[in-house]
C-alpha cells in the first residue's frame, strides 16, 4: 500500500516523516530509512514501500527540515548537516515509530542509502535497541559532521549485526575505506556481512540517476537487504 507523510516536532521544527507499512493487520518489525542527498524523494518513497512490501513498517524522516535552502543543491544542503541534529532527530523517529500499533517494537532495525548509509551506521552507534542495520554505500563514516566523533570512532558502540553493501568503483565509500571499516568491526568482534559489487560505483540502487544505476548490483543488494531483517528481526 501507498505511503503517508506525517508530521514530528523536534526542537520547535516541523520535520516530515514518510511512514510506509503492510496492508495487512497485525505487528511487524520496523525499520528507519535513513535518507539520500535528494532528501525523502521518490526513490526513498519507493524503497520505503518495497520494504514495505516485505512484510516491514518503513519510517523515513526528512532531515532537511531546518534547512531553509530548499532550493540549493542536495549535496550543498547535506553539507549542512550536523550529526547532534541527525541524532536527535533520528532519536525522536525511533521513538515514534515505537509507538505505532503496527509495529512490534522487540524487532527494530535501520537502513540508509549514501549519505543515509553513513547515518544508519552512525545511529547504530546510538540506539541501543535496534537489532539489524543495512548500510548502502555510506560515505564519510570516518569524518565527523560537525563537533564530536565519526561514526567510525563510534564502532565499539555497535551492537547491532550489520549489513554492507558497496560498489567497487565508488571513491566514497572507496575500496579501502570499506576494507578499514571491515577490519574495524572484525577487530571488536562486531557481527557483519561485507559485500561489494563489481563494475558498479555510487548510488548503484538508484534507477533515477541511470548514469549511475547498475542492474546487477541493484538486483543482487536488494535480496541481501530484506534477507538480513528477516533473519534478524524474525
Amino acid at each position: 500500500m501507498p505511503g503517508r507523510w506525517g508530521v514530528l516536532n523536534v526542537d520547535g521544527s516541523q520535520m516530515g516523516c514518510y511512514v510506509s507499512a503492510p496492508a495487512d493487520s497485525g505487528r511487524f518489525a520496523g525499520l528507519l530509512v535513513a535518507q539520500h542527498a535528494p532528501g525523502v524523494d521518490s526513490f526513498l518513497q519507493t524503497m520505503c514501500d518495497r520494504l514495505a512490501a516485505e512484510g516491514f513498517v518503513a519510517l523515513a524522516p526528512d532531515l532537511y527540515h531546518r534547512d531553509p535552502g530548499k532550493a540549493d543543491p542536495p549535496l550543498e544542503r547535506m553539507a549542512r548537516l550536523r550529526d547532534a541534529n541527525v541524532v536527535r532527530d533520528f532519536t525522536t523517529a525511533y521513538e515514534h515509530l515505537r509507538t505505532l500499533p503496527n509495529v512490534d517494537v522487540a524487532r527494530l532495525g535501520i537502513t540508509g542509502f549514501c549519505m543515509g548509509g553513513r547515518v544508519a551506521y552512525l545511529m547504530a552507534t546510538h540506539l541501543r535497541g535496534l537489532r539489524a542495520a543495512v548500510v548502502f554505500y555510506g560515505g564519510n563514516i570516518m569524518v565527523p559532521w560537525g563537533e564530536g566523533e565519526a561514526p567510525f570512532d563510534r564502532t565499539t558502540q555497535i551492537e547491532c549485526p550489520t549489513l554492507g553493501l558497496f560498489g567497487e568503483e565508488d571513491t566514497n565509500p572507496s575500496p579501502a575505506d570499506v576494507a578499514k571499516i571491515d577490519a574495524e568491526l572484525t577487530r571488536l568482534g562486531k557481527p557483519h556481512e561485507f559485500h561489494m559489487y563489481p563494475n558498479a560505483g555510487h548510488a548503484f540502487m538508484n534507477w533515477e540517476q541511470p548514469p549511475r544505476y547498475r542492474q546487477h548490483a541493484a538486483e543482487g543488494a536488494w535480496p541481501k537487504c530484506v534477507a538480513w531483517f528477516k533473519r534478524h528481526l524474525a
